[in-house]
């Protein structure tokens, strides 16, 4: 029963993600995301995309990461991708909320939650580069969608956009190869500035 306490706890908890505005908005929409629906939709993107991973992956674990990679955003909100001024390289904040959110559930769960967190992070094994990918494409798929989004309303242009998604290729050559092919259009439609 204490660990059933200690469960609910933590879903109560993570409840918060639910509230977490990003500067993305919903494709094809001005409404923002929040932290909730971008895993999901991660997690979605995760299972359709799986076979376009550079190296085999671990599907289960690939979908912990996407589900639980944003849930330290509860307590420092979500940064921004092109922030100038707050970078996402601030890992001993957010490993102290991750083991504050992640410590409300058993040990055992908690031990295995932080240790997925900080392979996400590190982005060294295969399931981290795919799950990275996942997360910079969604992204750009709002903003292409919202005639540039963010880019545009934050005046980020193509050179800094191309340096911050070519990670992507890290985990999927082939989706990178798409990418690329979607930056360029967003150039020509005149929605990212070169």
């Amino acid at each position: 029963m204490e660990n059933l306490i200690k469960q609910i706890a933590f879903i109560r908890e993570i409840d918060k993600l639910k509230y977490i505005l990003r500067k993305t908005r919903l494709i094809n929409s001005d409404r923002h995301e929040n932290d909730a629906e971008h895993s999901w939709h991660l997690a979605m993107m995760t299972i359709v995309l799986a076979k376009h991973s550079n190296e085999p992956i671990d599907v289960l674990k690939v979908l912990k990461m996407v589900l639980i990679h944003d849930i330290v955003e509860i307590d420092s909100g979500d940064i921004f991708l092109y922030d100038t001024s707050k970078n996402h390289t601030n890992t001993a904040e957010e490993l102290k909320t991750a083991e504050r959110i992640f410590g409300l559930l058993p040990p055992e769960q908690t031990e295995e939650l932080i240790t997925i967190w900080k392979e996400f992070e590190l982005g060294q094994t295969a399931e981290a580069k795919f799950a990275k990918t996942m997360d910079r494409l969604e992204p750009l798929l709002q903003n292409t969608s919202n005639n540039g989004g963010t880019w545009a309303e934050f005046n980020v242009n193509y050179q800094t956009v191309y340096g911050k998604k070519k990670i992507m290729a890290q985990g999927s050559v082939k989706i990178w190869e798409f990418v690329e092919g979607i930056l360029n259009e967003s150039v020509q439609k005149g929605i990212l500035k070169k």
